[in-house]
């Protein structure tokens, strides 16, 4: 004869409720943003909020059912959940497995551009005591092949690192070596602003499977006064370069990148065009970074924070139309945006990582044997700051640089999950640290968030980014093909 369940089994469903972890933002006078432990968004009113808080929810209510759906709360004793959340949790965190998988040679500090906004403490073409040395190179190798990753990228930096191409040509050959007898895998990079491409250099990346990327900051006029050179040729040099690599390399193995100077933030369209005019399928809509000779010429002070976030939402919402209109183009800092807040892929990219990517993704190697945590550790130190210098090829391994104090110190207050202000923000899960930038320009490596044009600049784009996925269903679904959701 059938049985009844126990009295207990028909208690009131809400009565066991309890609390998920979730930080929430207002964005109203009666609206509230709220992310779960991993970042899903739901929109509450002050009353919902209030009520999820005070746990004042039941069955059927509709809010039980989407604060559940959620995962904002749970009942007492139940695990899936909380497994749930652990699992997604540790898929998003997995590019801790591969440890330093980018490793930045920078083969020369020598460059013929002038670029006002440089980065890097450029030399002029004729030092050639800023070249990397052969012993250098080889030895930078053994820490490289060093790291954990199953596979590494070797990136070549300057500078302008087509004026050491012979030391290029041997450092690939001899990793590909190493790959071989190691079973390591390996890939190779060149940033370059081609000016020196040339047929010898086209023919040694297509045999050796190597990319090159370089920079295109608009039509001719904006690039050329951006970016001088002898001649002033600097733009048909590079889209002349790009054709050439599009040509003998394929279409997919050469990119590009911009950088926004105060002369180009009325020219957002002008840019884009022209990033369709050479034939490329997306852009990087980057700001100026408080290093180098964009600090000594005060480039970096000539707009602010508002001003690039306008520059940055008039530059998407152009995008969406160009794809609107039938032509598949992407922003690409947008797509790895949309990639952490609608897929539980790990992200690689350090601005959107935590614990911070400098030194666990990626060393740099100096010309001079210099190792840093980062490519912007190395221009701080051109500067004189070598707080991120972590020691140098000649005395230290692997082990010694990953542990050093420098970057141990500037990882653990990386960790957004438990900074201030950060581990509080509803955007913490899709955000990231950049200690770098933090003692550039506050002088801490933690910063103060309230006062920090990183953290700014990343809530500008993320909030941005949710109003079109929320209020324009034609958008939303272009940008969700780009994270391939």
């Amino acid at each position: 004869m059938a049985k009844f369940l126990p009295p207990e089994a028909f208690a009131d469903a809400a009565a066991s409720l309890s609390l998920l972890p979730f930080n929430f933002e207002r964005t109203g006078p009666d609206s509230y943003l709220v992310a779960n432990l991993v970042g899903d968004f739901v929109r509450l009113t002050d009353d919902e909020l209030n009520r999820v808080v005070d746990l004042k929810l039941r069955p059927g209510d509709e809010l039980y059912e989407r604060a559940y759906a959620a995962h904002l709360v749970t009942n007492e004793g139940q695990r899936s959940q909380r497994q749930l959340l652990a699992l997604r949790l540790r898929s998003r965190m997995s590019f801790l497995r591969q440890v330093t998988p980018l490793h930045i040679f920078v083969v020369t500090l020598r460059c013929e551009h002038s670029c006002p906004y440089c980065q890097v403490s450029r030399q002029s073409t004729d030092r050639s005591r800023f070249d990397m040395s052969e012993e250098t190179a080889f030895r930078s190798l053994n820490v490289a092949f060093a790291s954990p990753s199953s596979r590494i990228k070797i990136e070549f930096q300057g500078g302008e690192p087509l004026l050491n191409f012979p030391l290029i040509q041997k450092i690939v050959l001899a990793a590909k070596d190493r790959s071989e007898r190691s079973g390591k895998g390996v890939d190779f990079v060149i940033a370059s602003n081609l000016a020196l491409l040339n047929d010898e250099v086209l023919e040694f990346c297509r045999s050796n499977g190597i990319l090159l990327s370089t920079s295109l900051d608009g039509p001719a006029d904006l690039h050329n006064q951006n970016r001088p050179r002898p001649g002033g040729n600097s733009h048909a040099l590079a889209v002349k370069g790009i054709g050439r690599a599009r040509e003998i390399l394929g279409s997919d193995r050469v990119g590009a990148l911009m950088t926004t100077t105060e002369a180009s933030l009325d020219r957002v369209d002008d840019i884009i065009d022209e990033y369709l005019r050479v034939g490329l399928d997306g852009i990087f809509l980057r700001p100026l970074s408080p290093f180098g000779f964009a600090i000594k010429t005060k480039q970096y002070h000539r707009y602010d924070v508002a001003k690039w976030l306008a520059f940055y939402e008039r530059g998407l919402r152009r995008i969406l139309e160009i794809n609107r209109n039938g032509t598949p183009f992407r922003e690409f800092y947008a797509a790895l945006i949309l990639t952490r807040m609608l897929t539980d892929q790990p992200i690689g990219y350090v601005d959107l990582r935590s614990p911070s990517g400098i030194g666990i993704g990626a060393l740099v190697y100096n010309y001079d044997g210099s190792v840093f945590a980062s490519d912007e550790g190395r221009m701080l130190a051109e500067a004189g700051d070598n707080a991120f210098r972590l020691g140098h090829v000649d005395q230290d391994d692997y082990r010694s640089l990953i542990l050093s104090d420098p970057l141990v110190d500037a990882i653990s207050q990386s960790l957004t999950q438990c900074a201030p202000e950060c581990s509080t923000c509803v955007f913490e899960s899709h955000c990231g640290a950049d200690p770098v930038y933090h003692h550039a320009t506050q002088g801490d490596a933690l910063g103060i968030k309230p006062l920090s044009a990183f953290c700014a600049r990343q809530k500008g784009i993320m909030t941005l980014i949710l109003d079109i996925l929320h209020n324009s269903p034609e958008d939303a679904a272009i940008l969700r093909r780009w994270a391939g959701s």
